[in-house]
């Protein structure tokens, strides 16, 4: 299963727009120069590859401010800001470009006259994007099979995300007396037996199946008869449930579901080639960082007592604890009480402390662990004995979230903000288990992208 963000969808709306922002450029130039000077600027002068830099730039940017999540696109004020913001900050790291390099440069005039296209294009595109999207009557057409709160979850989870393509035409059930209620917005429009009809009166496209208890209620030999003939795909409702939203539902997880997920020869394999990445990342990250270690370490002497490094016990791949290695942010004696959980604004930080924590610079001693084999960079956040214990008696198959070696960053921490509670918790061994179950190379690249972002924006949880 590939991760959510590089899908067909997702490539298509990429290309479209680096076609749109290198059209307006190339207009920009012969609006600013004429036919006759803007063909010498273009071909003599290189001025195609010019205008593809900036597309790049323009679209990093984009990427930077989450443009391509849709949510933004809900808020027609919020997506101009966005665009304004991207753009902006597109324009002024390729003047900085221009200055270092001036052989690169378009020209001024240009650049003055392609912003503003620029952004009336990618204003106009969105909406009419934004639009398409959430129309009803475009998209996969969607029946649930069952009325329980998985099948009404997996409706609101699916209504809440118009842009991902799927429609809620109805429910299906056992009882008749069901038969026309609304249970959220979409009503139950009509009975198990009555699937074969339905999929053709309603044009449906894919049938979730979401029955809690299926002995005496699954439809078996109606869906037998629509999986063979073709006509419509059929999918369980908890794979749905995780290609919609990244997670995986513990109250939908059984242990089946744990048995039939295995780890076998091939995820191995997988799992080695992802290490060996990994280690060179760290290798890479912990050279790269060095300056900014040694700076960090003297002002941390500089300011307070106390060792430089701060570590600490926690469990790694299959139950084993480590020794985990960070930069001190917080008072020697912070934990003289015991163990508690980490706040996102902590008052036990020091001045520095608050500073590193919030650019994760306390988190860059951790690239040793990765070298030494303790951690991965992508995978489950580590956690400590004293609360893995409590946490394991609390929430149903935490212990599973070490079946690999936990990360630097990971799946929970681009999807979900900080965690300081067994509710947070829990909601992120949804997005663990989803890790481990879809771990790939593909995956862990989407993961390292989306912490650099995060890291450079100052936002994400830990």
């Amino acid at each position: 299963m590939k991760p959510p963000r590089f899908n067909a969808r997702m490539v298509l709306l990429l290309l479209a727009e680096a076609m749109l922002l290198f059209g307006g450029l190339i207009v920009a130039v012969y609006v600013r120069l004429g036919a006759v000077d803007a063909e010498d600027a273009l071909i003599t002068r290189n001025g195609f590859y010019k205008a593809g830099l900036a597309t790049v730039f323009c679209l990093a940017s984009f990427y930077l401010l989450d443009l391509y999540d849709f949510v933004v696109m809900h808020d027609r004020r919020e997506l101009v800001l966005r665009l304004l913001q991207a753009l902006g900050l597109a324009w002024v790291a390729l003047a900085l470009i221009f200055y270092a390099m001036p052989q690169v440069m378009i020209g001024r005039g240009v650049s003055l006259i392609s912003l503003p296209l620029a952004l009336l294009l990618m204003v106009g595109w969105r909406l009419a994007i934004h639009w398409v999207l959430g129309h009803p009557e475009i998209g996969e057409r969607i029946l649930i099979v069952g009325s329980g709160p998985f099948a009404i979850e997996i409706a609101r989870e699916t209504l809440g995300r118009p842009d991902a393509g799927f429609r809620v035409v109805g429910f299906v059930d056992n009882d008749p007396a069901l038969v026309g209620k609304s249970l959220i917005n979409p009503k139950v429009i009509g009975l198990t037996s009555e699937l074969g009809s339905l999929v053709r009166s309603e044009h449906i496209d894919r049938i979730v199946v979401a029955i809690g208890d299926r002995r005496g209620q699954f439809p078996t030999q109606e869906l037998l008869r629509l999986s063979l003939s073709g006509d419509v795909s059929i999918e369980e409702s908890a794979s749905f449930y995780e290609r919609l939203t990244g997670r995986v539902l513990l109250d939908l997880i059984r242990p089946s579901w744990l048995i039939f997920s295995s780890r076998g020869r091939r995820a191995r394999l997988n799992e080695l080639t992802c290490a060996a990445m990994h280690r060179t990342v760290a290798l890479f990250g912990a050279i790269l960082s060095l300056p900014i270690a040694i700076v960090t370490a003297i002002l941390i002497k500089l300011e307070s007592r106390g060792p430089v490094f701060y570590r600490q016990e926690r469990v790694g791949k299959n139950g084993r604890v480590y020794e985990l290695m960070k930069f001190r942010s917080m008072r020697v004696d912070a934990e003289k009480n015991g163990p508690v959980w980490a706040q996102a604004e902590d008052k036990r930080t020091t001045r520095v402390g608050r500073i590193i924590r919030k650019i994760r610079v306390d988190e860059i001693p951790q690239f040793w662990n990765i070298l030494r084999g303790d951690m991965n960079f992508v995978g489950p956040r580590p956690e400590r004995p004293h609360f893995i214990a409590q946490l394991a008696q609390e929430i149903p198959f935490y212990e599973q979230r070490h079946l690999i070696a936990p990360g630097l960053t990971g799946w929970a921490q681009i999807k979900y903000p900080y965690g300081a509670s067994i509710d947070d918790a829990r909601k992120k061994l949804e997005y663990d288990l989803y890790y481990i179950k879809n771990q790939s190379i593909t995956l862990d690249a989407t993961i390292m992208f989306e912490t650099v972002k995060t890291i450079l924006l100052g936002r994400g949880g830990r």
